[in-house]
């Protein structure tokens, strides 16, 4: 039986792509006329990863349908009977059976979870629009986010990507990204979508084709740059029916031509959605680590309502390290926060943490990565001498400067004063034996920590493995053990 396919090439493509809104899809391919292979560029990390979060899963390559191998429309799109209400698009779409069957995949067999991440997408479709028009950038790639992760700033996936826009570590620290014990604004919506607009930036200026872009941000540029190169194709539905693509590369553009089709048009295919509100706060400067519960208190809002705005905080403080950190409050709150939080003690703005000595670490380098002396450690410590155990914890104050020993004092013995440990709530050593399948990445999840911690407490290098049977030192809350 033969198949007909849609060809839906969009208007006003930025960027140099080639506009064509009205004529019907030539017979032959639309890549008929071939550029020149590209040289393989160097390689780098690619942000996109098969997601999945503590809420709700993110699509995995494993869940899709096989790849169909069809990179030619066949036929004339029939004329549309209201072109008038027909969605318009600023990427090439176009509908062959790969596609079509990624749009059955997400209509039919996970339209549940696709629904609701459809409805989500209106918490953060609107500043996220914003931010690529800002880069000139076209605002349908938007929809990558809603293929890598639902929308979802909580997305995690088993290869380590994180956030809406699913960046590795390494992409993502390239593209200006903190990432620490105490942040990961690979989760912030805001600065993650701006990254994400940067790299997509310099992946269609290194293949001039936004599914050539596409691809290289789910494999790595550097990948699809030595297929092309090895492959001698002209464009991308070339290259998908070469072997040089992993089939999650060759699904991940159709993948993403199906999820636009329908998000652009949903009553089309019978999604009746509920959107999120959009995103809406008012931002405030803090300039010191800063206890979120005493910040939701002073500003009149819950500490729920923080944390929901400011997903990229790990912990329950502002992070270490910033001297003009800018925290998302609900709107209305700022005024009131700023007014409240001017007439609060300094010794009650100071953030106290428990933290577990580390090897390598002493006295003076806990003084210096905290911003104290020596002398007021081992004051409120009760230390004899400077020297520090392995495992052990110790009190740290947190600010912009040294606490003196008097302020310390009048801190911790102050029964107002909540004393946080964000890196060891109340942490203890527990010695853990490895079993048969283990993986660092799993531990790490069971116990509520990560790789690089577990790393550190049991000296393990970059590239160490575990065998069953080992006893790794792990330190965890009380209440895991």
């Amino acid at each position: 039986m033969r198949v007909s396919w849609l060809a839906m090439i969009l208007l006003g493509v930025p960027m140099g792509l080639a506009a064509c809104a009205t004529a019907p899809a030539p017979k032959q391919p639309s890549h008929a006329a071939r550029p020149a292979p590209l040289p393989a560029p160097p390689a780098l990390t690619s942000p996109s990863a098969p997601a999945s979060s503590p809420v709700d899963e993110a699509p995995s390559a494993a869940e899709f349908p096989p790849a169909v191998h069809v990179s030619i429309i066949e036929e004339p799109a029939p004329e549309p009977e209201d072109e008038e209400n027909l969605p318009t698009y600023d990427v090439p779409i176009i509908l062959n059976s790969s596609v079509e069957s990624h749009i059955d995949y997400f209509n039919v067999r996970i339209r549940d979870k696709f629904e609701l991440w459809l409805s989500r997408s209106g918490r953060y479709l609107p500043l996220m629009k914003e931010i690529f028009k800002k880069n000139n950038l076209p605002e349908d790639l938007v929809f990558v986010s809603l293929i890598e992760s639902g929308f979802n700033p909580y997305a995690y996936s088993r290869s380590a990507a994180v956030g809406p826009w699913q960046f590795m570590k390494g992409t993502g620290r390239r593209y200006g990204l903190r990432i620490n014990e105490w942040i990961d604004e690979r989760r912030d919506p805001v600065k993650s979508t701006a990254a994400a607009a940067n790299y997509l930036k310099d992946l269609y200026a290194m293949f001039n084709s936004w599914p050539l872009a596409l691809a290289s941000y789910n494999a790595g540029e550097g990948r699809v740059g030595r297929a092309m190169a090895k492959s001698k194709a002209g464009d991308f539905w070339d290259l998908r029916s070469t072997r040089y693509l992993r089939p999650e590369t060759r699904n991940y553009v159709p993948k993403f031509m199906a999820a636009t089709i329908i998000a652009k048009n949903p009553e089309k295919y019978g999604f009746n959605l509920n959107y999120h509100e959009p995103l809406q706060y008012d931002e405030v400067v803090i300039d010191r680590p800063t206890d979120l519960q005493l910040i939701a208190k002073t500003a009149g809002v819950t500490y729920e309502e923080v944390k929901e705005l400011n997903p990229e905080l790990r912990q329950s403080v502002t992070p270490l390290g910033y001297d003009d950190y800018r925290l998302k409050l609900p709107v209305g709150a700022k005024a009131a926060f700023e007014e409240r939080f001017a007439q609060i003690p300094e010794w009650e703005k100071t953030v106290w943490l428990k933290h577990v000595v580390r090897r390598g670490e002493t006295l003076a380098s806990i003084a210096r990565k905290f911003g104290t002396t020596t002398a007021t450690l081992r004051d409120i410590n009760h230390l004899r001498r400077s020297s520090v155990r392995i495992g052990g914890t110790i009190l740290v104050p947190t600010g912009n400067r040294a606490a003196t020993i008097e302020e310390a004092a009048t801190a911790v013995t102050n029964a107002a004063l909540t004393i946080e440990e964000p890196l060891a709530r109340e942490a203890k050593p527990l010695r853990y034996r490895v079993k048969r399948g283990d993986t660092l990445w799993n531990i790490s999840k069971r116990f509520n920590t990560t790789v690089d911690q577990i790393r550190k407490w049991n000296g393990l290098g970059a590239t160490s493995t575990i065998r069953a049977g080992r006893r790794l030192i792990l330190y965890v809350n009380a209440e895991q053990s």
